[in-house]
Order: C-alpha cells, then structure tokens, then sequence
C-alpha cells in the first residue's frame, strides 16, 4: 500500500538539540560556556534520553521536562559548570530551538502531494508546542502527538499506536523518521516503514529490527513517497 502519513520524531530530527548550547555559548553572559559547549550539548542529550528509557523500564514516568532538566543537571556536572544564571538560560532556550534548514520546506512539499504529516515524541506537548511555534512549521503538521497521553517513553508500541488512533490509518501506510537508530529500529519493529535519519554517519544500533531507509537528513524524504 502507497504511503499515506509521513510522522516525524521532534527533538534530533525536526529540531536541532545542539542549538540551545551552541546559542548560550556565543552570549557574553554565558562566556564559561564557549569552550565546552560540544560536551555539554552531546551529554545533555545522552542523558536526557537514558533517563527515558530507565524510566519506562522501572515503570515510573515523568514529564519529558523533567527528563530534560536532569539530564542538563548531569552534564553541566560532569564538565565542572555551576552556574544557575546559565542553567536557566539554556533551558530557556531548550523551548526555541531552531529547526534544521531543509524541515520547512521538506513538510511544506508533503503537504502539497497529499500526505497527512505529523510529530510523535517524547516531548510534552507545552514542549512541543513552544518549539512548532518557535520554528513556524504548525501550518504544515496536522498533528502534534505527545507519548504524555499513553504515559510511557519510546520505542514502548503504545507510543506508536498513537499514530494509527489519531489517523485511523494502517500500520504499513506510515513513514516513521527519526534520528534515533533505536527510535527508527523500534518503529521498524512495530511495522512502519521508517528512516533514520543519521546526520553524525554513526553505525547502525545491533536490535531487533533495523530501518527500512538511511539518510544522512530530510532533504529527500518527499522522494520515498
């Protein structure tokens, strides 16, 4: 059967993570940040996602906002910065991050052939919805799907049935796009069809399924379906 929604992970793939340290960095204010931004960004998001897996293992939930303060906390640790002037700053700046340059246009040309077109993340959905708004792509999503309804982080199949209850669509008319390999791995697993989108060129994680296209970003999405 032909494609008929195109659903999108958020954080990694829609937007850039990287932004909020990479923009703190650059401030006067925020100076101790310059020559350890890298660091701080790539442990943020580490620990961020860790913390949602061990989470849905031990069965005890959280908001996704909570999971990104801890993680924030762990890796500002782990570099030796306390500074709660730049703490706040950056997870202020974690509700604007920019969106990488192709999405706009990449959504903007489903949209034009038809496609139904979501995101379904981890992410709560005061998150998500200051970073649609942030980016000014909510005129071409038709759907902002947060796992805060099922109350369990990816890749639990819960999560993924959020899909096919909101558009009533079957599980092989979906393209599922993650930059997550176990994201798009878990996704596979579930029966979408699915690409990771691999912007680091990092090797494919060893699980129980594995993605159905590899792309280095989301340029060429629109030519899958």
């Amino acid at each position: 059967m032909p494609i008929t929604t195109c659903v999108f992970d958020a954080y990694g793939t829609l937007f850039d993570v990287n932004a909020a340290a990479a923009q703190a960095a650059q401030e006067p204010a925020h100076a101790a940040l310059a020559a350890i931004w890298p660091a701080i960004a790539r442990d943020w998001r580490l620990k961020q996602l860790q913390y949602t897996w061990l989470r849905a293992v031990a069965g005890q939930h959280c908001d996704f906002w909570q999971v990104t303060q801890d993680g924030l906390d762990w890796a500002m640790e782990a570099s030796g910065l306390a500074d709660d002037a730049t703490r706040a700053r950056l997870l202020e700046l974690y509700w604007e991050l920019a969106a990488y340059a192709e999405v706009p246009a990449m959504l903007a040309t489903l949209k034009e052939r038809g496609l139904a077109t979501a995101i379904l993340s981890n992410g709560s959905p005061d998150m998500l919805d200051g970073a649609v708004a942030s980016a000014r792509i909510g005129n071409v999503l038709d759907a902002v799907l947060s796992v805060q309804s099922v109350g369990v982080f990816k890749p639990h199949d819960t999560v993924y049935d959020l899909v096919g209850q909101h558009f009533g669509c079957a599980r092989s008319d979906v393209l599922f796009v993650s930059s997550n390999g176990w994201d798009a791995a878990g996704a596979a697993g579930y029966g979408f069809k699915t690409v990771w989108v691999n912007r680091a060129g990092e090797p494919m994680d060893r699980l129980y399924a594995t993605p159905t296209h590899v792309m280095s970003d989301l340029t060429k999405i629109p030519e899958l379906v």
